[in-house]
């Protein structure tokens, strides 16, 4: 166990707040939504493990005395942007390349390079490439947005730091250099996450002139988001589809603008594990059936 607690006390002092994940696994070990509590740091509402990561070693020290937990690192907080470059899968096709292929072609085909940086290799076989976060820029974990087999971890995500231990193996530094700033150009293909493109049934002249909304219009939105992004993998694309259908009747009445539905529900798709690939189309067709089968669509012209 201290070989782990170790590793936790090193990330902290780096200034890298960190949460135990279960012995032996990448899962964090602290309680989910569904069995919150609501006492503690969750006392006026449920704080996920990225809200609850400490640099405070008196606190670290606590936590890892009860079990061999892995350290998690909550990269957010942290400042930090980590490319986390993933080899094939062994359901992928044959001659699928790894992430670390597929950046390398794109750093080709844009004229860019990605700089050393610090490095650590994964008990799979891939590699975490940690850079600095721009300054005054939120930038948000992305999957697939680089291409396939390339996430990003920031903001909403987390890292299993080095150190930690799966039954694959050890996640190990392979170059402790100096961090370095996340690349411009990567910067900019990551600040906007992509977007559905398609041409809304509802435009923005068509809405409420008074600028109003009915309260339980906002809260269905609100819901539906929130729906999708808790529901357990195997319902995922289910409740997906059941929440567009859900809201394209309030898109076709005229009380929601398609474009934000969109965004709600890709975001919430997106915090649920979904992939832009997986849920765009879902979100695209799900929206066009309930319009089309509800009515009191507005169309434009």
């Amino acid at each position: 166990m201290s070989h782990l607690l170790n590793a936790a006390l090193a990330a902290a002092e780096r200034g890298w707040p960190v949460f135990p994940l279960r012995p032996g696994s990448k899962v964090p070990a602290l309680h989910g939504e569904t069995k919150c509590p609501r006492t503690g740091a969750c006392t006026e509402r449920h704080s996920k493990p990225e809200q609850r990561a400490t640099t405070d070693p008196d606190r670290i020290r606590t936590a890892w005395a009860t079990a061999p937990y892995n350290v998690g690192l909550a990269t957010g907080p942290a400042g930090l942007v980590v490319i986390d470059l993933d080899p094939p899968k062994p359901s992928d096709p044959p001659g699928t390349h790894s992430g670390a292929q597929i950046l390398d072609a794109l750093c080709r085909a844009t004229g860019e390079q990605v700089p050393a940086t610090y490095t650590v290799a994964t008990p799979s076989g891939g590699t975490h490439l940690y850079f600095t976060a721009p300054a005054g820029a939120t930038m948000r974990s992305t999957q697939d947005f680089l291409g396939r087999h390339i996430d990003t971890r920031a903001w909403g995500g987390y890292v299993v730091a080095p150190g930690s231990t799966t039954p694959a193996g050890t996640y190990t530094v392979t170059d402790g250099r100096p961090l370095v700033p996340l690349p411009a150009w990567l910067q900019v293909k990551l600040a906007e996450p992509p977007r559905i493109i398609a041409r809304p049934a509802v435009t923005a002249a068509q809405l409420p002139s008074d600028g109003r909304r009915a309260s339980y219009v906002m809260a269905a939105l609100r819901n539906e988001e929130e729906a999708v992004a808790a529901a357990p993998e195997g319902h995922r694309n289910k409740v997906l589809v059941r929440a567009a259908r859900a809201l394209g009747r309030l898109i076709a009445s005229g009380d929601l603008d398609r474009g934000e539905v969109e965004e709600a529900l890709s975001r919430g798709a997106y915090a649920a594990g979904l992939k832009p690939y997986e849920y765009r189309s879902a979100i695209t067709s799900a929206l066009n059936w309930s319009i089309r089968n509800n009515p009191g669509t507005r169309q434009t012209a």
